[in-house]
């Protein structure tokens, strides 16, 4: 296969072969992206290349978030795993330098970290953190959200499609708009849910949010709309969870931390996806004085979490995001992105708002305007024919009708010239085939 590029004809074969014995081996409970799936054999920086030898842009995949492969990263695990790898009931010095290095990154008040292997894991810890120190139960979360997989997160993750169960200690919010008021209302909505849970004899936990509401359509402006429903759910004794795993490591340009941007210092902040670049390393930090309280009447140990091949791959992400300036380039390109899709917005109807903040950027799609109706068959179209073009994105928000774009941090001003040219002729065609 790698003498020769694959034609059309085999690499549909090829395809399909795949997805049957994945099936087969699989089951049916797994999902695939796009129309037409695709085999990724390579990753190198921004691109990724499929078993034929076609490059594609990644603009969606945050989890390698340092870049496909990225030499410093790969040579930290690389390394590591040559010497040793076990877990924290041994000491190693390797997990408390990045342990160190971590909490550098956050207000001083967040002073522990505990680690787990991905971010449901590390929501789960958060939930349990909250229960134990609040003796509490309830918890707020907003209506299209997704914070993991296990059984406590899945109630906690509408955007499965799973419904409350009767009696469920779960109170879901309308998302935040991009409206002036947005904090005004976002906190109404968070103290008519407290109000519902005193009237059920339920009392407030946490209130759990992704600090960029990623799956409810990316909303992340004006600054601070957050802070009136947290002082909310504290004057009422309860905790603010802050779920970084998508936000979070610079993702939104001139801070570390989507919570930063509302002027806001967390209870508790849960990581994940790019904290690794790909290898799967997680976790929660905390206020100390929750830890105490949760340390005096529980215990917690993850056999793979803050082992040392973790830790030395979560030290080389935190050491090129420092030295390459991934930060300040999220924040520089994406300004750039957000002007590009601005000028593109004005030469198709389709776009109503162009939301985000740094390379987080959610662009909807309305038919007939702003208080159009939500164009979800033409978003999938718009993700699918950019698949078919080799530009790589999905969608968000409770009808799917919101582009995602999410890209690598070392995404650069000509990728979004690439991306914004290609999206040009993307929404060209698919306005088309839609007959607007």
């Amino acid at each position: 296969m790698w003498g020769r590029e694959m034609s059309a004809a085999d690499e549909a074969v090829s395809a399909q072969d795949l997805i049957a014995r994945r099936n087969r081996l699989l089951g049916p409970a797994y999902r695939l992206f796009y129309e037409q799936p695709v085999q990724f054999v390579r990753g190198e920086g921004v691109w990724l290349h499929d078993a034929a030898g076609h490059r594609y842009l990644d603009a969606y995949n945050n989890v390698a978030s340092v870049g496909h492969c990225h030499p410093h990263v790969v040579q930290a695990i690389a390394r590591q795993a040559a010497l040793l790898n076990t877990h924290t009931r041994y000491l190693h010095e390797t997990v408390l330098d990045f342990a160190e290095k971590l909490l550098a990154t956050f207000p001083a008040e967040i002073g522990h970290v505990m680690f787990t292997c991905t971010g449901s894991e590390a929501n789960d810890l958060a939930l349990r953190v909250a229960r134990t120190c609040t003796g509490r139960t309830g918890f707020i979360v907003t209506a299209n959200a997704y914070h993991g997989v296990t059984s406590a997160l899945a109630e906690l993750s509408p955007s499965l499609g799973l419904p409350l169960p009767e009696g469920s200690h779960v109170r879901l919010v309308p998302a935040p708009s991009s409206a002036a008021d947005a904090g005004d209302v976002f906190a109404h909505h968070v103290r008519a849910a407290l109000d519902d849970m005193k009237k059920s004899g339920i009392r407030p936990a946490a209130l759990l949010v992704d600090t960029i509401f990623s799956s409810d359509g990316v909303f992340a402006d004006p600054p601070g709309f957050l802070r009136p429903a947290v002082e909310a759910v504290r004057a009422e004794g309860a905790l603010f969870i802050a779920d970084e795993v998508q936000p979070g490591f610079g993702r939104c340009g001139g801070h570390m931390w989507g919570f930063a941007r509302h002027g806001l210092v967390p209870d508790l902040v849960t990581m994940g996806k790019p904290m690794g670049n790909g290898h799967p390393v997680a976790g929660m930090a905390a206020r100390p004085e929750l830890l105490a309280e949760f340390g005096r009447r529980s215990r917690y140990f993850n056999t793979f979490g803050g082992n040392p091949v973790s830790a030395a791959a979560g030290i080389a992400v935190l050491d090129v995001i420092e030295s390459e300036g991934l930060m300040q380039n999220a924040q520089h390109t994406g300004g750039y992105l957000v002007k590009l899709l601005g000028q593109l917005r004005a030469q198709h109807p389709l776009i109503t708002e162009i939301r985000g903040a740094g390379l987080f950027v959610g662009v909807e799609l309305r038919l007939g305007g702003q208080t159009g109706t939500p164009a979800t068959a033409e978003a999938a179209r718009v993700v699918n024919l950019l698949r078919e073009r080799r530009v790589l994105i999905s969608s968000a928000g409770p009808h799917g009708n919101v582009l995602k774009i999410r890209p690598p941090l070392v995404f650069g001003t000509e990728h979004a010239d690439l991306l914004v040219e290609t999206l040009d002729q993307t929404l060209a065609e698919a306005t088309m085939m839609s007959g607007e």
